[in-house]
């Protein structure tokens, strides 16, 4: 079966996400009490974030229970893959090489960091042969 390619979340969508990656299904009120943790916002502003995202095909709800649960309807890795090829078009030519020299040069990378990329492209050059 081939992957699914939905629109490109925005912002707001991407952290409503977020949340559901961490905890996997969740209803309106367990998603708005986590985001308001982390900056104000409105109840029913979460509410409506997840019915566009519903009719966008960025989520799924369930309403066999009184309060609605919602979920990811793609893997995080899959959502993660989609946003990088995306910014990999717009911004770096279509080079991964220019975007991995770019996010290594931006910041501090950790030894752990550096390790899991050295064994990733190992893994690579070895399938490679």
């Amino acid at each position: 079966m081939p992957k699914q390619i939905l629109p490109r979340p925005t912002d707001a969508e991407l952290e409503i996400l977020n949340v559901l990656y961490r905890r996997g299904p969740s209803t309106v009120r367990e998603i708005y009490h986590i985001i308001n943790k982390q900056k104000p916002t409105v109840y029913t502003t979460v509410l409506k974030m997840l019915q566009i995202m519903t009719d966008k095909g960025l989520v799924k709800r369930d309403d066999r229970d009184r309060a609605h649960s919602y979920e990811a309807r793609l893997p995080q890795e899959q959502t993660q893959r989609q946003l990088l090829n995306d910014l990999l078009k717009r911004a770096f030519e279509g080079s991964a090489a220019k975007l991995v020299m770019q996010a290594l040069s931006s910041k501090k990378t950790s030894a752990e960091d550096l390790a899991q990329i050295r064994a990733l492209l190992d893994k690579m050059e070895r399938n490679r042969k």
